[in-house]
């Protein structure tokens, strides 16, 4: 939405494709080493992005969007122009971050080509000469890397704006990870039903991040009337994605599906596995279900339950968000 905010003032706008630090794998927040992605995995991945984004950012009109991928500079970098990019930051700065810190600290060992994944995105901006770099506020530490060399590099300042990230009441990111990822190639339907499955208090920061509406006098209306509010979020945010029919489409279709049901239901289910035997019998996919579990929304005998793999032993009653209600089958 940064993005598309600055392009409506008629700045140009780079959307980068890491596909040659994708292969390296951001260590950002991760206390091990992350797994390395292919080339092929990384173009594959990205395909599909400009079609997801083409709602959101223009990629055709007189100030278009344009798509870059940083394998076109970095592939190209000698041993030689490493060590002289490097030369322009010490060891001290780039320990500085705060999980090599907890690496440290727990005797995890931190990897030459981790070390190096700061310094590989911060030349992007070297490379592309921008005035500003836009992310998430995980992502400060690398586009601040990326400020140093450009100052030092291109003789210039690039600035730094970070945003906020959407976490849940636990401070987890909304993501693959978390099981509560909204993806932009979902359908109208999913993606309502996804931010109706939020707990009220990713409420007033989802208004926040998700949409351009005002926020004054919000947190009233939201403590005054938390299921209104969320309904129009999730309209608000289908909105600006698929357009104002699909989002209207996609409130009525999550009505008369969701809210109209009867208040709970029992039914018998053979037990294994919480996320593969219960909640996903119960709902749509497999991603809906550790969404609903991630975000507190399962209860097995009155007790919130947040692994997916807790096992059933037969028996339980397990409360899947306000309106359905399981008895596990002994086996």
């Amino acid at each position: 939405l940064k993005l598309r905010q600055i392009q409506k003032l008629v700045h140009k706008v780079i959307f980068l494709i890491g596909d040659f630090t994708g292969m390296i794998g951001d260590p950002t927040d991760k206390l091990s080493v992350r797994k390395k992605l292919t080339r092929e995995e990384v173009v594959k991945n990205s395909k599909s992005w400009k079609k997801q984004l083409k709602n959101i950012l223009d990629f055709d009109g007189p100030n278009p969007v344009k798509i870059m991928f940083n394998s076109k500079w970095l592939d190209k970098i000698s041993f030689k122009d490493l060590i002289e990019i490097t030369s322009n930051l010490t060891v001290q700065q780039l320990l500085e971050r705060d999980m090599f810190q907890d690496r440290l600290k727990s005797k995890k060992p931190i990897f030459l080509h981790e070390f190096l994944y700061p310094v590989a995105q911060g030349y992007d901006s070297v490379e592309m000469k921008v005035d500003l770099e836009i992310g998430g506020s995980d992502q400060l530490f690398n586009m601040m890397t990326g400020r140093q060399l450009s100052k030092a590099i291109n003789k210039k300042d690039k600035y730094v704006l970070t945003t906020n990230l959407l976490t849940d009441r636990k401070g987890r990111k909304a993501g693959k990870t978390t099981g509560n990822a909204l993806f932009l190639d979902s359908s109208p339907e999913e993606f309502f039903a996804g931010i109706m499955s939020f707990s009220d208090d990713l409420i007033y920061p989802g208004f926040e991040l998700l949409t351009e509406e005002n926020l004054s006098s919000l947190k009233e209306k939201i403590k005054k009337n938390p299921m209104d509010q969320k309904k129009n979020l999730a309209f608000e945010t289908v909105k600006i994605i698929f357009g104002e029919k699909k989002a209207k489409s996609a409130k009525n279709h999550f009505e008369k599906t969701f809210q109209k049901k009867d208040p709970s239901f029992e039914k018998e289910v053979s037990f294994k596995n919480l996320l593969e035997d219960v909640v996903k019998t119960q709902v749509k996919s497999k991603t809906e279900a550790k969404r609903l579990i991630y975000s507190n929304s399962v209860k097995i005998n009155g007790i919130v339950i947040t692994n997916p793999k807790h096992e059933m032993k037969g028996g339980e009653k397990v409360k899947i968000g306000k309106k359905i209600s399981v008895t596990v089958k002994k086996s």
